[in-house]
């Protein structure tokens, strides 16, 4: 069957099985491999993607649910050339250690401050309750949310982005 829908906001049309996870056609057929998979039974999180904007688990989406629809994997956070304010903040603030879960849960904050751009420690728990970090024990990837709520704009104040002018001097 062909399936046809916008990925981080380009228009792909692919032939696919119908049986085709949501996961394995992002990552096999259209070589975005950021979208992480892991348990195939919901429980782990490292699959999200945004679909029409929310978090999906994409182990259990299959292809074709998404036609038509608009997806948004971690390849389509930065724009312009510009880190999104959660890559940032994930950079700032240590959000990461082996990484695995990291494009999903960047994903995951990345809805929550389109829904709530100010949200609290409690809300933004609750928001990555469903997905599993083995390393972090979350205090930091919180902060990493944290960071991203309080620079919106994401003006380069992360180290790393080579947009701060005393980095860009150093």
């Amino acid at each position: 069957m062909q399936v046809s829908m916008k990925v981080n906001g380009e228009d792909v049309t692919r032939e696919i099985e119908p049986r085709v996870l949501l996961v394995h056609f992002i990552r096999e057929e259209l070589g975005l491999t950021g979208t992480h998979w892991g348990c195939d039974t919901t429980n782990c999180g490292t699959c999200v993607v945004l679909l029409d904007g929310q978090p999906v688990k994409s182990c259990t989406v299959l292809a074709a649910s998404a036609a038509g629809h608009e997806v948004r994997t971690v390849e389509g956070l930065a724009s312009n050339g510009s880190l999104d304010p959660v890559q940032q903040g994930f950079m700032a603030e240590h959000g990461l250690q082996c990484g695995f879960c990291t494009p999903g849960m960047m994903l995951t904050a990345r809805a929550l401050l389109d829904r709530n751009p100010h949200p609290d420690e409690l809300q933004i728990r609750q928001a990555i309750s469903g997905q599993i970090c083995r390393c972090t024990g979350y205090a930091t990837i919180v902060r990493s949310v944290q960071w991203a709520a309080e620079h919106p704009a994401g003006a380069g104040d992360a180290p790393g982005t080579g947009t701060d002018e005393e980095e860009v001097r150093a």
